[in-house]
């Protein structure tokens, strides 16, 4: 009697440890759409050439967009937004159609992503850009065409994310502010 007691808690445990598991799993990233518009320049995203980012917050059910992947990290590292991050998606250059299309579904989890900085590629509103690839290889190949260095999600330095950029319009400054 008392094994079977001690199996059917064990296995009462293993269930609620799943359960939890399950639960803190990312949501999945969103489809872009027309309606989805930049954090930080108010524009429809779609405007814009170049990879885009989404944010999904723990208390909303629908991600914050963001017109380059450069707007998705600043908002991560910029003390006034909120924290309660449930997932970070940008945009996989590597199945994108082309520069000017990124593609509406082609997501990466931005912290698991490899990123071309430096390119001569940019972004959004002009400004240079952090551009995602769901494999090093590919990251590498565009780094090949286009200059730059491959860092990963924890690696994207502080200063080249939030310092504004000559041509920069949506980014936003140390501070916040959008230039």
């Amino acid at each position: 009697m008392r094994l079977r007691l001690t199996i059917i808690v064990l296995a009462g445990f293993l269930a609620l440890g799943a359960c939890q598991r399950e639960a803190e799993a990312p949501p999945p990233p969103f489809a872009m759409t027309e309606e989805a518009m930049g954090r930080y320049c108010g524009m429809n995203v779609l405007e814009h050439s170049g990879p885009k980012g989404q944010i999904i917050l723990a208390k909303y059910d629908e991600p914050i967009w963001f017109s380059s992947a450069r707007d998705a990290i600043a908002f991560t590292m910029l003390p006034e937004e909120p924290k309660d991050i449930r997932a970070i998606y940008v945009s996989d250059m590597a199945k994108a159609p082309t520069w000017d299309e990124p593609g509406a579904d082609n997501w990466v989890d931005a912290r698991q992503a490899f990123f071309v900085i430096g390119s001569n590629r940019k972004g959004g509103m002009g400004a240079a850009e952090a551009v995602p690839f769901s494999t090093e290889k590919a990251a590498k190949a565009f780094a090949g065409d286009h200059g730059g260095n491959v860092v990963r999600f924890d690696a994207v330095p502080r200063d080249y994310i939030l310092e504004q950029q000559a041509g920069a319009g949506s980014a936003p400054g140390p501070s916040g502010e959008v230039h």
